[in-house]
């Protein structure tokens, strides 16, 4: 039980300086920017406690916040992103979610990228609607889900299997 909670403290404090030193100061064409620290929500034990998955969620958006000064709105996008994440689990890999026997280092690449996928674009969905804010800014909302989905999508999934140890 210690080293879940080991590692998810340093995969916490890890994605959130990788986010703020490092991706907070990417910004593409002003529509690229990887919020990497996702990463720590969908890889939260599916086992423990729901309320901590949320909890910690919403500490991990408000620091970012709180270094980017960006008034909340990183804390609404994860904690809409773990609390969906039971759904999202449940669509990506089926059985093995109902069994409780996700291993994200041993699942199909295919369902990975399909989790990975809709988690990141719910949580820009949400990040950039509350961030602009304006109706009438709907393309502009969309334009920046789109391309900051897709590159956080790679950088998450490339990062994730990069780190993840196969024990076969």
């Amino acid at each position: 039980m210690n080293s879940i909670l080991g590692i998810n403290s340093i995969r916490f404090f890890v994605l959130l300086l990788v986010q703020v030193i490092i991706c907070s100061n990417i910004n593409f064409l002003g529509y690229i920017n990887p919020y990497v620290y996702i990463i720590f929500i969908f890889l939260f034990p599916i086992r423990e406690n729901r309320m901590i998955l949320l909890i910690s969620s919403f500490l991990l958006g408000m620091l970012i916040d709180m270094f980017l000064d960006s008034g909340g709105v990183n804390a609404a996008a994860s904690v809409v992103l773990a609390y969906t994440r039971p759904i999202l689990l449940k669509t990506s890999f089926g059985m093995l979610y109902e069994h409780q026997s996700i291993k994200f280092s041993n699942t199909e690449i295919g369902s990975l990228i399909t989790y990975i996928t809709f988690g990141t674009l719910i949580h820009h969905l949400v990040l950039f609607s509350l961030e602009i804010f304006n109706i009438s800014s709907i393309l502009l909302i969309l334009k920046k889900t789109l391309f900051s989905s897709i590159f956080t999508i790679i950088l998450s999934i490339l990062i994730i299997i990069l780190f993840s140890r196969n024990k076969k």
